[in-house]
């Protein structure tokens, strides 16, 4: 074999990478121009706001509670080795509001709602359902992407809140009952050391990977194969994508809010 072959291999790849992140980027950019343009689908916005936002409350929630509680079992146990137990309240709730509320939810909304969406759109492509729209003098992006887009960004971000503050509240709950700390002083501790920009980057986040998450099932619901075997494939990319966006904009997110 020439040392020519692994070099096109090794091209061929960073090629192929690139017209895959151009693609994306032109799919965004379509998806977006569409914003301010008439006509406009209050209904199906108010229909993807359920099934984003509402419907995912429940996994969300669960996944901060049991994080917090066991956030705040780790850092007592890590803290005791250098006597500073009392470290606690005020690590759980930064934790989470800053790193874990955001990325977590974002990763449970991604494992629903981005396989949800490239089936529900990649079956629609099978079925010629897209094509009917287009038929019909309906635009697929404005219909199918641009209310999906919309809701994820403005609900993932009222989730993320409700999850930081349940998981702050399971950590409450494991400090005081498990961990011996009093009520008044772990309540005190939580909230002194807590800032609003800790809210808010959280919050930023959260609207970040809510758009990444209805992005990465739009997209590739809308560029699915033909066929079962299509649409399962392109469920997986949704979803595996989706994740490895949601960390990459969290390290770029959160360099961007706290390097200094």
């Amino acid at each position: 074999m020439s040392i020519a072959s692994p070099l096109a291999l090794l091209g061929r790849s960073v090629i192929a990478m690139q017209a895959s992140v151009g693609r994306v980027a032109i799919f965004t950019a379509d998806a977006v121009s569409h914003l301010f343009r008439p006509p406009f689908y209050p209904r199906e916005f108010l229909q993807a706001l359920l099934q984003i936002g509402w419907l995912s409350l429940p996994v969300v929630g669960l996944t901060a509670l049991f994080t917090g509680g066991a956030l705040a079992l780790q850092i007592y146990a890590g803290g005791s080795r250098f006597q500073a137990e009392s470290v606690v309240p005020s690590i759980v709730a930064i934790g989470m509001v800053r790193e874990l509320g955001p990325v977590l939810g974002g990763l449970m909304v991604a494992a629903r709602v981005a396989s949800s969406i490239a089936a529900e759109i990649g079956t629609m492509k099978v079925t010629e359902q897209i094509d009917a729209l287009t038929t019909l003098s309906t635009n697929p992006m404005k219909y199918l992407t641009l209310p999906r887009l919309l809701a994820a960004t403005l609900s993932v971000p009222i989730l993320v809140a409700v999850g930081d503050s349940i998981g702050v509240f399971g950590g409450y709950v494991v400090g005081v009952t498990r961990l011996g700390f009093n009520s008044a002083t772990y309540l005190e501790n939580t909230v002194s050391y807590l800032e609003t920009w800790d809210v808010i980057s959280g919050l930023v986040k959260g609207a970040a990977f809510g758009f990444i998450v209805a992005l990465m099932g739009c997209y590739h619901g809308m560029n699915s194969d033909r066929g079962a075997q299509g649409v399962g494939r392109a469920t997986k990319a949704a979803v595996v994508s989706a994740s490895v966006l949601i960390l990459a904009a969290n390290f770029i997110l959160t360099e961007a809010f706290f390097s200094a």
